[in-house]
């Protein structure tokens, strides 16, 4: 195996062991999940630290997500378009919740501050490009309905911040397009679905 492969093996077979195990997960383990020598661990990463560190770098790796978000089907109403867009936002968003519990952090690791702003900014775009040439059908522009999208995915999809009542992507999206305050003639619904508006 040629070495930049091994070594995307072994981080792609530690994540979900530091998932259910935190980072106290063996090396042994690692290699058995791997399917390497415990020595090629070592000959791969300096130590254990180096590793943990890998697999975080590739559980944020902002990519994967961004291409999910360009692949969302323009021709879609506006609707589907934000609900599509907010699933691969709460799955990214879910994974990272359950790897810093994991890690025991506070919070997503600490990086380059440009590093991270560069990050933000492509989801912003990657977003704003979803709403695409709708912007004129909103009362606000696109770049403000992502921003409250994204503050709704996140406080939404977050465990504690939710209470444990965490909303699913039509839920936040119906929220953000049609609000929670019922109208004259609308069936009072309280699962905040589509037949909440009128």
């Amino acid at each position: 195996m040629a070495p930049d492969d091994r070594r995307a093996a072994i981080i792609d077979a530690t994540l979900p062991l530091v998932l259910e195990h935190g980072s106290g997960v063996s090396t042994r383990l690692i290699a058995e999940a791997a399917d390497v020598a415990e020595g090629t661990i070592y000959r791969v990463f300096p130590d254990k630290d180096a590793l943990m560190c890998a697999v975080t770098e590739k559980a944020f790796d902002p990519e994967p997500t961004l291409a999910q978000l360009a692949a969302i089907d323009r021709q879609l109403p506006l609707r589907d378009r934000l609900v599509a867009a907010a699933v691969v936002m709460q799955h990214r968003l879910v994974g990272a919740f359950v790897l810093i519990d994991a890690l025991g952090l506070t919070g997503p690791p600490p990086g380059r501050q440009e590093a991270r702003r560069v990050m933000n900014d492509a989801f912003h775009a990657a977003l704003v490009d979803v709403v695409g040439p709708d912007e004129p059908a909103l009362t606000v522009p696109a770049g403000e309905l992502v921003h409250v999208l994204r503050l709704l995915v996140f406080s939404g999809s977050h465990p504690r911040i939710s209470d444990g009542r965490l909303l699913d992507a039509e839920q936040i999206v119906t929220i953000l397009l049609d609000g929670v305050l019922a109208r004259p003639g609308c069936r009072h619904h309280h699962a905040m679905t589509e037949d909440a508006a009128c």
